[in-house]
């Protein structure tokens, strides 16, 4: 009795950061907090939001702070920088400022849907797992608003890294997930890969750490503002970084 009782004690002090990078996402951002808002409060999790603003030219950042005064300095955090210096480090740059136990990353461009957080957290706790990712490759995952190039690189980059570095989860390129703070720390600090590899080593990184992997299908949607950042040069990065990762790990 008592020690369900003080679990249940430590799954009410757990807090949620949420790591939001951004640039150019104006239009994004009001909708993207509004739903952290929305399924936070309807699931009860102490929360915040950590936007992460890389110096957008579109006025992202006076829209941040419009919304931090709409929900508060206690809710959305903004921890800005100067201009773009690549994922990793707004991970790293985020953490710091992180006061939850657990951290969620996630696109701030809608196309990582908020409702999948409570089930996110619930996986988290089911397992007790270092690290929860959501994936569009199992149960009732998918892809909608892609045109078919889109789905066949992401299903064969998926495919060749399965094949090449057998990393124990059905999704590596995807980046909806959940962290144990102290897991993203140690596995930021290993990782050396910028762009869409970043995402991949992180799990692979995870799997050589002993770090326990759980799963969740989620519907990724194609951004509705705003352009896509993948082009050639992040496919030719991609497949570099998939083999230097094959040859180091």
């Amino acid at each position: 009795m008592t020690n369900r009782k003080g679990s249940q004690q430590s799954r009410d002090s757990d807090k949620y950061s949420v790591l939001l990078p951004t640039y150019n996402e104006r239009e994004n951002l009001p909708l993207i907090v509004w739903l952290l808002v929305k399924y936070f409060g309807e699931s009860g999790h102490n929360y915040e939001v950590i936007v992460i603003d890389d110096g957008s030219p579109d006025g992202t950042l006076e829209v941040a702070k419009q919304l931090q005064e709409i929900y508060g300095e206690d809710k959305i955090l903004l921890r800005p920088r100067a201009k773009k210096l690549g994922l990793g480090t707004a991970y790293i740059h985020g953490i710091k400022h992180a006061t939850g136990n657990y951290v969620f990353i996630m696109d701030a461009d809608l196309s990582h849907h908020p409702k999948f957080i409570p089930e996110f957290i619930e996986k988290q706790r089911e397992g007790g797992y270092d690290l929860v990712s959501g994936t569009r490759y199992r149960g009732d995952g998918g892809v909608y608003g892609w045109d078919l190039r889109r789905k066949l690189i992401s299903r064969g980059a998926n495919f060749i890294t399965q094949v090449l570095l057998r990393p124990g989860a059905s999704d590596l390129t995807g980046s909806f997930r959940l962290y144990k703070k102290e897991v993203l720390e140690s596995l930021v600090e290993r990782c050396v890969s910028k762009g869409y590899v970043f995402q991949m080593e992180m799990i692979v990184r995870a799997r050589q750490l002993n770090y326990s992997i759980g799963e969740v299908p989620i519907s990724f949607v194609d951004r509705v503002y705003g352009e896509s950042k993948l082009g050639g040069n992040e496919i030719v990065s991609f497949l570099k970084g998939l083999l230097t990762l094959f040859a180091t790990t």
